[in-house]
């Protein structure tokens, strides 16, 4: 993954991490409950989850789940449809006029996959989703990832490596990518 960081698990930084998550997941929870037509209750939770003031043309439908929330960052007219997940730890920056189709995941971290790390790290690479770019229903877009610019990601999409301005993409596939070692033999 480019630009991957690693943050130690079992450490005052990563116990700091896992504090905000909790406060972020009670934001969500409780933006979610909130009546539909709560416009102004919505968007002070999408302030306290994101940190900062959000686009006054920013429109995000309900149900919304967030992990982190400082790391997201939104351009004018963004549309995020209903049941969507952000996990934003490594950096979600979005541009002008992006819609996002009902229950997409961004996911900007994860776990080492060698079996000897895994459980030692967090690992995270930012999503960077340019201007114009349309993501459809049910895609998943991983750490270190860009679209670019005028881009549509096709429904369903798993999204693993940068997709170049004006492009469509679809499909998933299962491509083995490598052998991991075995994991050392317990004494």
């Amino acid at each position: 993954m480019r630009n991957q960081q690693r943050l130690r698990t079992r450490t005052p930084e990563s116990r700091a991490f896992a504090e905000r998550v909790r406060l972020v997941m009670d934001l969500t929870s409780r933006l979610n409950a909130l009546p539909f037509d709560d416009l102004e209750g919505r968007r002070t939770l999408l302030t306290e989850i994101f940190g900062a003031p959000i686009p006054d043309s920013l429109s995000i439908l309900p149900p919304f789940h967030c992990d982190y929330g400082l790391g997201a960052s939104f351009g004018e007219r963004v549309f995020i449809n209903q049941g969507c997940f952000f996990l934003d730890y490594g950096g979600i920056t979005v541009g002008d006029r992006v819609m996002i189709g009902p229950r997409v995941t961004l996911s900007t971290a994860g776990h080492p996959v060698e079996l000897d790390e895994r459980y030692d790290f967090i690992t995270h690479a930012p999503i960077v989703i340019e201007d114009d770019v349309w993501i459809g229903a049910a895609a998943t877009v991983t750490p270190g990832v860009t679209i670019g610019r005028g881009s549509v990601v096709g429904a369903g999409a798993v999204v693993a490596q940068d997709v170049p301005p004006l492009t469509v993409v679809t499909a998933t596939s299962v491509v083995e990518r490598k052998r991991l070692k075995p994991p050392p033999a317990a004494s």
